[in-house]
């Protein structure tokens, strides 16, 4: 089978979704095609990967990313999990992963009881996953962070699991802006395809509008590495 020449990348549009066009145009500057999904769909349209972007899914109101998970495209969504499709839960995204049970454990009300709103450090602990290949392992980057339900927890026994079987993708350094078991930002499934975190990588892929860096205000892209892997394993998938 010949590679794309271009990878095409879903991203999944909720009633309250707020970075799905934030996504589509990271997407784009990362070299691949987005593709606009709709939640209330069961065609994923001939995608090579996903992302279920942030905001505030059905505003919230059962619980983050609870009612979005049982949308009718994420039965699509499960099926390309398990066929080892890449696919990226941000924020609300993340939310809606453990929700529909794609990744371990759950989310709930920042420890401070506040939203939060922070350019993050991260400590990148897994660089084989479809979504980090593009790191190395212990780098420390920084993405812009906005949540008010971030809080992961799982039992003991699923914490040691993911540490001992290298699950655990992103951990927050400095500050742990919402409580987070073990300072987890962000985890992956046993197969690498499937990851999910709090912070927003689509916010930190072009100059001028990234995070502060030592260089200059605003310059910091090293979102767009997320995308970038994301692509590898799809023409690495298809090769």
């Amino acid at each position: 089978m010949s590679a794309p020449s271009r990878a095409r990348i879903g991203v999944i549009t909720f009633p309250g979704s707020l970075d799905d066009r934030d996504a589509q145009r990271a997407i784009r500057i990362a070299g691949a095609e987005p593709v606009a999904l709709w939640h209330g769909s069961h065609d994923l349209e001939g995608v090579d990967a996903l992302v279920l972007p942030g905001g505030f899914s059905y505003g919230d109101y059962l619980r983050a990313g609870a009612i979005a998970a049982l949308a009718p495209i994420m039965a699509e969504v499960k099926d390309a999990a398990a066929g080892g499709m890449p696919i990226l839960g941000i924020c609300n995204g993340f939310q809606m992963l453990v929700e529909a049970h794609l990744l371990p454990g759950g989310l709930i009300r920042n420890a401070h009881q506040q939203f939060v709103r922070r350019d993050q450090r991260l400590r990148v602990e897994n660089s084989s996953t479809a979504w980090t290949s593009d790191f190395s392992r212990g780098q420390e980057i920084v993405i812009p962070l906005k949540n008010a339900d971030g809080g992961y927890i799982a039992s003991d026994d699923e914490l040691d699991r993911l540490e001992g079987e290298g699950l655990v993708a992103f951990r927050y350094l400095g500050v742990n802006p919402n409580g987070s078991l073990r300072d987890i930002a962000g985890i992956a499934n046993e197969g690498g395809n499937v990851v999910g975190l709090m912070p927003h990588p689509e916010h930190a892929v072009e100059p001028g509008f990234g995070p502060d860096t030592a260089d200059a205000m605003r310059s910091g892209v090293d979102g767009r590495a997320f995308f970038t892997s994301a692509i590898a394993a799809v023409v690495a998938a298809a090769a």
